[in-house]
């Protein structure tokens, strides 16, 4: 949980200082500020999602912190559902290829979230004495 609520932080502090930089990480070709269309909000939409990631960053840090359970269970069906939809981004032509890599990222999170979650319930191995 810590280890991703520090890469949520740092693409999010990406996007504010460099949003060029996070849209081709992401696949998407960056339009060079002069080119940019009358009306064209992709660099406002980047700051509001890149400040929600650094925020939901520190979320993730603190609850890492504070060994918060619940908040652990909870993130595995929300990473599972934006996983779906990013993955229907990509298939219904709504985002580039490249994004898929935001969506699997989302899923296999969720996975090794709830794999963690399942092991550490496991009642102790009795050794035999």
């Amino acid at each position: 949980m810590a280890v991703f609520g520090l890469l949520a932080t740092a693409l999010g502090v990406v996007g504010l200082v460099s949003p060029d930089t996070l849209l081709t990480v992401m696949g998407f070709a960056p339009v060079p500020d002069g080119r940019r269309a009358e009306g064209d909000h992709t660099l406002v939409f980047l700051t509001a999602s890149s400040m929600a990631a650094v925020n939901m960053g520190a979320y993730y840090v603190l609850a890492a912190l504070a060994d918060w359970r619940a908040f652990f269970r909870w993130t595995v069906p929300f990473r599972l559902l934006t996983c779906g939809v990013f993955l229907l981004a990509v298939a219904s032509g709504r985002a580039p290829a490249g994004f898929l890599g935001v969506g699997l990222w989302e899923g296999l999170g969720a996975v090794a979230t709830g794999v963690a979650l399942r092991y550490e319930r496991r009642p102790p191995r009795r050794v035999a004495a």
